[in-house]
């Protein structure tokens, strides 16, 4: 993943902010007797899997031509990063299995800092494995809640550089949980994971 992705993740806040305004609470006798639990869960995730065939294996060029579950072929070029691309051949099955999320936490001041991070993992087969890898991106981007509007209802945050994002909240009710100073933080994260088995 790449900072492209920050205008994305900025951009899905409304949807954030929707969704933490519209959790379920506990009972009124337990939230007398503890703190509330600070706003936080899962906006929206996703997962997938597909499965295609090796039809053809160029060494030459690394270009692989797959076959897709309904018949589609689609030729693809493996790059340096791919290991062990000899050990790929025609009748192979390729297993290809996406990950995505958005999940959001309100901080209190002092607990973050504004700001944006990105965070990427891989690993890759050794060298006499069969083919196969995985990846992992985190984009993490944190503001702070510069205005509250109880009768629109709505939130106004501020980005690190200092831009304004005003967003409307389905329940008003939520708003009293969170104030003026308060930090949003959005993360998106984004997992492939590719494996090659043998035909049979």
């Amino acid at each position: 993943m790449t900072p492209i992705r920050l205008p994305v993740v900025i951009a899905t806040m409304a949807l954030a902010l929707a969704a933490c305004a519209s959790d379920e609470t506990s009972s009124p006798t337990a939230r007398a007797s503890a703190p509330a639990a600070p706003l936080a869960g899962t906006v929206a995730e996703q997962t997938a899997e597909v499965t295609a065939t090796v039809e053809k294996v160029d060494l030459a060029t690394r270009r692989v031509t797959l076959r897709g579950p309904e018949g589609r072929v689609v030729t693809i070029k493996a790059g340096p990063e791919v290991k062990n691309l000899a050990q790929v051949k025609k009748g192979d099955l390729v297993k290809v299995a996406y990950y995505e999320s958005l999940a959001y936490e309100v901080k209190k001041p002092g607990t973050a800092e504004p700001g944006a991070s990105v965070t990427d993992v891989a690993a890759r087969a050794k060298p006499g494995e069969r083919p196969a890898g995985a990846a992992l991106s985190q984009v993490t981007v944190t503001t702070t809640i510069q205005e509250i509007d109880k009768s629109a209802p709505s939130v106004t945050l501020v980005t690190a550089e200092g831009d304004p994002i005003t967003l409307k909240v389905r329940d008003r009710a939520k708003l009293d949980r969170v104030a003026v100073g308060d930090l949003v933080e959005i993360t998106y994260s984004e997992g492939l994971a590719v494996a090659v088995t043998p035909a049979e």
